[in-house]
């Protein structure tokens, strides 16, 4: 049975103030059976580590490259020597600025050599699934945005709808199952029975009041949260839902 993960994202909106609510989440971290993460800016996360020994810290993105001329990126390998487990590669934000899927999978590739684990973000915006598309591009950035080379549980997926997230909306249970079994699905073509040790990860518009039943939905393996993990007081309860979450929630509820 795979472990959740419930992973934040800080995105740029945290400042040093924002360590102080580690604390709670750290302690929450040790008190509930699933995994918890945090990825901060980037100068957060040496302090980050240093206050949440139970939470796994994580960059919000990396170069594919080792070092070199690269301006105000950063290596997986300078990631985890700050203390990082995790790293975002692909998150939509990145990919509306024109990163691709082959950019995505170079990143992934850099992130496990260097020690790290990817969470390989995948979605579809509000005119793609209008289009019909949303199940053939979701497949498509799978099979091409995660390495081939490397064994799939060994990185996490994450589907994040473009059209929900920070619009308040949340898809229905039916369309959460849907494409969390087209990810799987995908998965198991690419790689065959070993993909069902991967993690797939909802994320879009999370919240304490629906962690609860998208963690139950199968084939959900926990939750990438963003604006909700910046407080303790909204990412804790989110942490408790999500590990008591009963089995499963039928795909017609």
């Amino acid at each position: 049975m795979r472990r959740k993960l419930v992973a934040g994202n800080w995105k740029m909106v945290a400042s040093g103030e924002r360590v102080a609510e580690l604390d709670a989440i750290n302690a929450a971290a040790a008190r509930f059976d699933v995994d918890v993460a945090i990825c901060p800016p980037f100068p957060l996360l040496g302090p980050a580590r240093a206050a949440a020994p139970q939470i796994g810290i994580g960059g919000q993105d990396c170069h594919h490259l080792l070092e070199g001329p690269h301006t105000g990126s950063t290596s997986a390998a300078l990631l985890r020597e700050t203390g990082a487990a995790y790293v975002i590669v692909g998150h939509s934000e990145r990919r509306a600025l024109g990163e691709t899927d082959a950019q995505v999978s170079a990143k992934a590739a850099a992130a496990v050599c260097a020690g790290l684990v990817p969470i390989v973000c995948v979605g579809e915006s509000a005119d793609e699934r209008r289009q019909g598309d949303a199940t053939t591009l979701i497949s498509h950035q799978v099979c091409n945005s995660l390495p081939a080379a490397v064994p799939p549980d060994r990185m996490v997926i994450a589907y994040e709808p473009i059209w929900a997230i920070g619009s308040g909306r949340t898809p229905t249970h039916l369309e959460i199952a849907e494409m969390h079994s087209t990810i799987r699905s995908s998965l198991i073509r690419s790689y065959g029975p070993d993909a069902a040790g991967a993690r797939i990860l909802y994320g879009g518009s999370v919240n304490p009041q629906n962690a609860g039943w998208i963690s139950a939905i199968e084939g959900v393996d926990g939750l990438l949260v963003g604006a909700c993990s910046l407080a303790a007081a909204d990412f804790v309860p989110i942490i408790e839902a999500a590990a008591m979450a009963p089995g499963t929630i039928p795909v017609a509820a």
